[in-house]
Parts: structure tokens; sequence; C-alpha cells
């Protein structure tokens, strides 16, 4: 494997994290500056005021985007092994 295609996996792989991640990372970021601002608004500082709606967020968006996601997941993991050279003994 030569140093082009380790760079080319490794980009790849990067990619494929910032893909998966993101549906689930802006769901929460959503969440968090709604729940912010209802905070700021009522002057109700409570814990679990911020991390409830965030963690439903999260679950949602895993909900709607999870068969996606493992269907992302599972194409670059064929398309990865694919494009392994043969091990020859």
């Amino acid at each position: 494997m030569s140093q082009s295609d380790v760079l080319t996996v490794s980009r790849e792989v990067i990619l494929v994290t910032l893909e998966l991640s993101l549906p689930i990372l802006l769901f929460g970021l959503v969440a968090g500056v709604l729940v912010s601002i209802f905070q700021a608004v009522t002057s109700i500082q409570e814990f679990t005021l911020t991390f409830v709606p965030k963690l439903l967020a999260v679950v949602l968006a895993l909900m709607i985007f999870g068969s996606w996601m493992l269907t992302t997941l599972v194409n670059f993991m064929v398309t990865t092994y694919q494009h392994m050279p043969p091990i020859t003994h």
C-alpha cells in the first residue's frame, strides 16, 4: 500500500465520519440553542432542562437517520474491503 493509498483511505474515513455525525450534531445544536433561548427568556437555570432535550434530539436524529447511517457505513466498509489487495502467502 503506497502513501497515496493511505492518504486516500484516511480522507474517505474522515469524510464518512463527518457525514455520519453531522445530522446528530445538528439536531443537538438546534436543541441546545432552543433550550438556551428558553432559559434566557424565562430565567430558569436547571441542568436537566438542558440535558434532556438534547438527549431526545439525538435519539430522534438516530431514529430518523439511523438506517441511512448504517447503509452509508456498510457501503464504505464493503468498498474498503473490495479495494484491499489480496493477501497471498
